[in-house]
């Protein structure tokens, strides 16, 4: 197939998508067409962030097929994107090995990228706003040589957070690096908040509130294989990281380990029990965790919210799931349905919430569950794409729907293969898809 015939067919292939999305109240915007598909690091649920906004303007990151490190932007309610290929790339066949990035309170891009039990890979835009990046750099120069799961988060006076694994699956801790805006410099808060013991690694998800709360929920794994992952536990910070405290305001011993960790709910080994999937808090403060699990008896995994609600640790299970499949062995898995992600909302008194997924029994498309009760426990699933996206996993853009209440998707198809493999996939487009109206 010729150059032209491809474009024309990703033309035609975005405009179909376009069309229908718009039946579903979503519109999509294309950001470039030369997405790397070969598996799912452009779109693995651990990107902290595929997707960011600030001051009116839009900032996204993905690999293409050359495996260098794309950035892009636009102007929110535009659909013109500019993009720009860096000089940087990354190891895209390794799915561990995705792009993160974070704009800081005065406009500068934050990037990492390429990482997997590895030396850090980091670098600052050269200008506010700008796509441009300037030479790779440290942060604070101690633990960086072996760098996982890196994550940036933006809190509310500008300063940023950067959370990352230092060690191997099976034997990590759970470092914090703070970067002071006013000082333009990164300070180290935790070196090992939540230590394994040289036993276990914790595999966590975060989020930061609207009042600058820091919530850390996370999973304990025993060994590389992912059927050892069991339990979820919790802990928050209200002070940028220094102080950790329970869901009751009784301050941990830092590190936390599993002996002292606050248990949320108990989730045996052996459970098909997910790990990295994604957390959110109300205005209030109270946490919301999504996740999927068997429960006892069950052979089916079924999305779960776990969450606090008067000073009780509850659980919600979504329940509308069929299909069996079991969870084991090591590197990256294809499994047949997504890590959710979770967003929610005060609406008439109640807590509202959708909960964004891919699962095979839809046709692997881009779905959310939402529900304009959450203690109802009652949902309205409806897919937001026309078609298959492959292994695709949701990120959104956190900043946006902290201000404004607007849902956008990070969407792109893509293939996972089994442990780590590569498939043999043509290029495909690069998505952002504008949600409206969640509960009509």
């Amino acid at each position: 197939m010729n150059k032209s015939s491809t474009k024309f067919k990703y033309l035609f292939t975005t405009l179909i998508f376009s069309l229908i999305c718009v039946l579903c109240q979503a519109q999509t915007s294309t950001v470039a067409f030369d997405g790397w598909a070969n598996n799912s690091i452009n779109t693995v649920i651990f990107r902290k962030n595929s997707l960011v906004s600030f001051k009116g303007e839009q900032f996204a990151a993905y690999y293409d097929t050359s495996q260098h490190v794309v950035l892009a932007k636009r102007k929110l309610g535009s659909a013109k994107w500019q993009t720009l290929r860096t000089q940087y790339t990354g190891d895209a066949a390794d799915a561990h090995k995705s792009i993160s990035i974070m704009v800081d309170g005065e406009g500068y891009l934050h990037v990492t990228w390429g990482h997997h039990d590895g030396p850090l890979n980091y670098c600052i835009s050269k200008k506010p706003g700008g796509l441009a990046l300037g030479e790779k750099r440290p942060m604070t120069g101690t633990n960086e040589n072996l760098v996982s799961y890196p994550e940036f988060y933006r809190l509310p006076g500008g300063d940023l957070l950067f959370l990352f694994r230092n060690g191997h699956s099976g034997n990590g801790s759970l470092v914090i690096n703070k970067y002071d805006l006013k000082g333009k410099r990164w300070l180290r808060v935790q070196n090992n908040l939540i230590d394994g013991e040289g036993k276990r690694s914790a595999y966590w998800q975060t989020f930061v509130d609207e009042h600058g709360v820091i919530h850390v929920s996370w999973v304990w794994r025993e060994s590389p294989d992912v059927a050892s992952n069991h339990d979820m536990c919790y802990t928050r910070s209200e002070d940028g990281g220094l102080t950790w405290q329970r869901s009751t305001g009784e301050k941990y011993k830092l590190p936390i380990t599993a002996a002292s960790a606050e248990y949320t709910c108990r989730i045996p080994q052996q459970s098909q029990l997910i790990n990295q999937t994604s957390m959110f808090a109300d205005y209030k403060s109270n946490p919301y965790i999504a996740t999927y699990y068997c429960e006892k008896g069950d052979s089916v995994p079924q999305y779960h919210i776990i969450y606090l609600n008067n000073g009780r640790w509850l659980v919600a299970n979504l329940g509308f799931r069929k299909t069996a499949f079991s969870l084991n062995g090591f590197g990256t898995k294809s499994i047949p349905i997504s890590r959710p992600q979770i967003v929610a909302w005060r609406s008439k008194g109640k807590l509202s919430a959708a909960l964004i997924f891919r699962d095979d029994e839809r046709g692997s498309k881009a779905s959310i569950a939402v529900t304009d009760n959450i203690a109802g426990n009652k949902w309205l699933i409806k897919d937001v794409t026309p078609a298959a996206v492959g292994s695709w996993e949701p990120t959104y853009d956190t900043e946006l729907w902290k201000t404004e209440k607007q849902l956008h998707l990070f969407v792109q198809n893509n293939i996972q293969v089994d442990g780590e493999g590569k498939a043999n996939a043509a290029t495909q487009p690069v998505n952002v898809i504008e949600i409206n109206n969640l509960l009509q």
